[in-house]
């Protein structure tokens, strides 16, 4: 494997960083998950932009441009040989001291890995997840707001914990005001009356770029789409339940705290959308090859 880390690549066993790099040391920087299929990176423009606004939020400067960054992930799939994968860039603060103080971080890091994930085993797919709430909160909007994709993920880490203690994959996280706000990796919706719902952005959902893309496809498709907030109540009374991410892409939920969602089997809104979207990725992308 091939690893771009500041400008140049190297090999999987060189690519490393200083243990003085202030992501390591405090989680200070912030990352992208992105996918290629079928030769085409999806939705690149998308990460990217998305990568630069998390940076702008905690007033980091990434050292190189839209154009370039967007250049050197392709670059980096190309000398990965990658049509089908999953592409890993972060961008740290970079080596400082042992204090806080990121304004002696002179030079942040940027780091691209193209490798392969599988998020949840391929059975889930066919017959449904089961979640639990568990007890553990979104961040604030006046801590460490949750639409910052930032490298300090243990609000996350510690929901997953919780969900695998509870035999489950993954876990419904809500607000501190008890609406639901999304899972430890994955944005929700669920369907009811032919209706799609999903937690709105204030609620503590992240920005997510599958997300926006399967509420794109429902509504071109001519179904109404809103983003109230939901409680556990709604999940546990709705007719399907789906969750969406660029590395788990559409999951059907059957499952919520022991109540059986709908029929208890993936429903028919969740297939028509999943269908859709991989539709979507076989035909769209940045080219990885000419």
């Amino acid at each position: 494997m091939k690893v771009y880390i500041g400008g140049k690549f190297c090999d999987e066993a060189a690519a490393k960083i200083s243990v003085f790099d202030h992501g390591l040391l405090y989680g200070d920087g912030i990352f992208e998950g992105i996918r290629a299929y079928h030769g085409r990176v999806f939705k690149l423009k998308e990460h990217i932009d998305r990568l630069f606004a998390s940076a702008k939020a905690i007033l980091l400067t990434i050292p190189i441009g839209h154009a370039e960054l967007m250049a050197a992930v392709v670059e980096t799939c190309r000398r990965n040989k990658l049509r089908e994968g999953y592409i890993r860039l972060l961008v740290t603060r970079g080596v400082g001291t042992l204090g806080l103080n990121p304004n002696r971080c002179f030079n942040p890091s940027v780091i691209i890995i193209a490798g392969n994930i599988q998020l949840y085993p391929r059975e889930v797919y066919k017959k449904g997840m089961d979640l639990v709430t568990v007890p553990t909160t979104r961040n604030l909007h006046s801590a460490l707001n949750p639409a910052i994709k930032s490298l300090n993920y243990l609000n996350n880490v510690l929901a997953k914990i919780e969900a695998s203690n509870s035999g489950c994959e993954e876990a419904v996280m809500l607000n501190a005001e008890g609406f639901v706000a999304e899972c430890t990796g994955d944005n929700l919706f669920i369907v009811k009356a032919g209706r799609l719902y999903t937690p709105p952005l204030s609620a503590g959902a992240l920005y997510g770029i599958t997300r926006q893309t399967v509420i794109d496809i429902a509504v071109e498709s001519g179904m109404n789409v809103t983003e109230p907030n939901l409680t556990r109540y709604d999940l546990f009374n709705a007719d399907e339940c789906f969750l969406t991410g660029t590395g788990a892409e559409v999951v059907p939920v059957v499952k919520i705290d022991g109540r059986v969602v709908g029929t208890g089997k993936p429903g028919p809104v969740t297939q028509r959308l999943s269908a859709q979207y991989h539709a979507l990725t076989k035909a769209s992308g940045e080219p990885i090859y000419e």
